[in-house]
């Protein structure tokens, strides 16, 4: 019997089906992924617990890695070959607007999660299969490192874009607020930017990490005042950086309040719920300070990912909790909506 394209297909809230399908043939430009490794991001989990909208049925996962086992006619055979293992960069750009155009794929006008791709039986994103279409523009080599490893090139890739808009430089102090994945790759890279870093998180555990990893400071806000102890840590100067990694809208205040004057504050997440904040507009003329919003990551970042995982520049090891087959995928998502892991990995 021939092999099957396995999907683990949202069905509604908190309700999910491995389905098959017959595994397609690439396109002559296409690229076909079988998929060995996907992790469960935040954006699946909230789409799990019904916060982020979709339209059942959907298939989910982006942060994903495999090796190529087809291509098309077209492919450039110079580049890409049978076997390589790769990791798939997201294929929700238009390729069309300004921004894209640009080389700025990820602030694409017309981003769409909700995409049907070719190869797959329903919409989404799709990496939560076991067999993937993709272009060539959107794969990138990732080397011999394990592929539960290599899935978190897409994070990596994301906080890459994140500590670049932040500018870091020598000698700054970095204020990462949230010590979640994000917030652990935010203040590694921040480290290595030479900066010296604060991390903030009620979970004491996981700002130990942040410190064994590279921060110099950690403050649990629930002890002890952020701003104050910001203060007293910088002689008074505050942050240079804050990275707001929570999507908690009553943190903001707080990021504001340690920041220096001409600071950078970067909105890392997304707010849930989304509520309007007032803050004061002449403190942020007078003080010069600057709001940056980040999201997704470009095929530059990709890039510089996968050389940073496949060097041994960045070990993922720390963020890999626990990993499923894809036949226990509703338990692989219960555990990772329990908020107390970095990642969950479906296997195929």
């Amino acid at each position: 019997m021939a092999e099957k394209l396995k999907t683990i297909v949202f069905k509604g809230v908190e309700d999910l089906a491995v389905e098959e399908f017959d595994v397609p043939e690439p396109g002559t430009d296409q690229i076909l992924i079988r998929i060995e490794a996907c992790a469960i991001c935040t954006w699946e989990q909230r789409a799990y617990k019904g916060i982020n909208k979709v339209e059942y049925p959907f298939i989910g996962g982006h942060e994903m890695c495999g090796h190529i086992v087809a291509m098309g006619a077209n492919v450039d055979t110079r580049t890409w070959h049978i076997g390589d293992r790769v990791v798939c960069g997201a294929q929700f750009a238009c390729d069309n607007c300004t921004q894209c155009k640009s080389g700025e794929e990820n602030a694409c006008q017309h981003f769409d999660h909700s995409k049907q791709l070719p190869g797959l039986p329903y919409h989404g994103m799709g990496g939560l299969s076991s067999y993937y279409l993709v272009s060539p523009a959107n794969c990138f080599k990732v080397g011999d490192i394990p592929v539960t490893e290599a899935a978190l090139a897409e994070p990596l890739s994301c906080v890459l874009h994140s500590v670049e808009a932040a500018d870091i430089h020598f000698g700054d102090v970095a204020l990462v607020i949230g010590c979640g994945i994000m917030g652990q790759l935010n203040a590694l890279l921040a480290a290595k930017r030479g900066a010296m870093v604060i991390v903030s998180d009620t979970n004491e555990e996981r700002t130990k990490l942040a410190v064994e990893l590279g921060a110099k400071y950690a403050v649990n806000p629930a002890k002890e005042n952020l701003v104050e102890r910001v203060k007293e840590i910088t002689g008074g100067d505050m942050a240079n950086v804050v990275i707001d990694t929570t999507p908690i809208v009553s943190v903001v205040q707080d990021a504001i309040d340690c920041l220096a004057s001409t600071g950078k504050l970067v909105f890392y997440s997304s707010f849930h719920p989304d509520v309007p904040i007032p803050f004061s507009p002449n403190l942020v003329h007078k003080r010069n300070l600057q709001f940056i919003g980040v999201a997704n990551s470009s095929q530059r970042d990709f890039v510089r990912a996968t050389r940073m995982i496949a060097q041994g520049t960045i070990d993922l090891k720390p963020f890999v909790n626990e990993i499923y087959p894809v036949d226990q995928a509703q338990a692989a998502f219960d555990s990772a909506c329990k908020g107390d892991k970095f990642r969950v990995l479906v296997t195929f």
